[in-house]
């Protein structure tokens, strides 16, 4: 039997590694996807353009100026001097930002009052406005206690961020990048491999030589779960290299428990191999599958916002307990005694979806 599933899979790799495209499919776009993801997919506010208005134009309000100056999250565009020019900018999105420096403000200060700077935000993009306004808030803050060093307030509140202290959304986005890159690339190469031999034909020749259904699909699967792991472990040296996200946790766990996920990919590329006749089908059935499975993990949008019935529905995407162990693995360093439940839950996934997937496609052979 052993010998059979070896043959099988030298023939698919043999096939693989002789077509130029599936090549390019399998170790191109996940290095693409990753460096797209991992540029573009960034949260942080850094040169964010504002507009200037000044009506005091005294010492104090050019100091306030220089200290956003000095600040790499914000670039002062323009400086305006009316209502018009704030509606116009913030209308055509021109800035994200007015800074408004009220008449009267030095000399509030030195009478011991508390004037207001007004900050007027774009507020289109909710996560854009919410980060500028803590940021505006943040640096006021700071001018207004270098100004009075002596006024200390009773209680001082300290801030510490654990696991990514720098605050940057890139270390949280880009391990999910990873995860989603391997259910992509493994799901659609299983899929599109099978149907493939239905429509060149040799589907048939297969089965009519003393290969059993079983070791067909085991010499199937077993090429792309290992190019699950060279592609794992090339978007995870690429992570490091490229984008310095910090990796504190163990690899052999991670290499553990992507093996795990794999066979959640494998198992749903097998069963859209049964039910899919062309590629194209294949391909189309895929992203039926990965849609889904992406919006409801947790990557982009935080699954305690969803509505409380969406939130039990993810308990039922693998992707979800994949990337709360990547994050874990990455940021964390977090091991098996906290991560337990996500690979408990992605075992029983993985062993359900490719058991019920075996059994269709021995069926379908059979």
């Amino acid at each position: 039997m052993w010998r059979r599933i070896r043959e099988i899979v030298r023939k698919e790799m043999r096939q693989s590694m002789r077509e130029p495209r599936m090549l390019v499919i399998m170790f191109v776009p996940p290095v693409m996807q990753l460096l797209i993801f991992g540029f573009a997919v960034n949260l942080d506010i850094e040169n964010a353009s504002i507009a200037w208005m000044d009506r005091d134009l005294t010492p104090l309000s050019r100091e306030l100026r220089a200290a956003f100056d000095a600040s790499p999250n914000f670039h002062i565009k323009e400086e305006i001097a009316n209502e018009d020019d704030v509606r116009r900018l913030l209308d055509r999105g021109l800035v994200q930002a007015v800074v408004r420096i009220p008449a009267g403000f030095e000399k509030d200060v030195l009478r011991g009052r508390r004037p207001g700077v007004q900050i007027l935000i774009e507020g289109t993009n909710s996560n854009t406005a919410s980060l500028l306004s803590g940021y505006t808030t943040q640096l006021v803050a700071g001018f207004s206690r270098r100004l009075s060093p002596g006024r200390q307030p009773p209680i001082e509140a300290r801030t510490r961020v654990w696991f990514n202290q720098d605050l940057k959304s890139r270390n949280y986005f880009v391990p999910g990048v990873l995860v989603n890159i391997i259910m992509l690339v493994t799901l659609m190469l299983t899929a599109l491999a099978i149907v493939r031999e239905k429509e060149i034909g040799t589907m048939e020749q297969l089965m009519v030589t003393p290969i059993r259904p079983f070791e067909l699909m085991i010499g199937k699967l077993l090429p792309y779960a290992l190019v699950g792991l060279v592609d794992l472990v090339l978007v995870t040296v690429a992570a490091l290299a490229i984008f310095g996200i910090p990796f504190r946790g163990s690899a052999l766990l991670l290499l553990g428990c992507a093996l795990l996920f794999l066979m959640t990919t494998l198992g749903a590329g097998l069963f859209i191999s049964t039910i899919s006749q062309t590629q194209q089908q294949a391909m189309m059935s895929s992203f039926f599958f990965t849609m889904p499975a992406f919006f409801l993990s947790g990557f982009a949008f935080p699954i305690h916002a969803m509505p409380m019935a969406v939130q039990f529905l993810s308990y039922l995407n693998p992707v979800r307990y994949f990337i709360e162990i990547v994050r874990g693995i990455f940021l964390k360093g977090t091991g098996v005694e906290t991560l337990w439940p996500q690979m408990t839950a992605l075992a029983v996934f993985g062993a359900a979806v490719l058991g019920i997937s075996s059994l269709r496609f021995r069926k379908r052979l059979d």
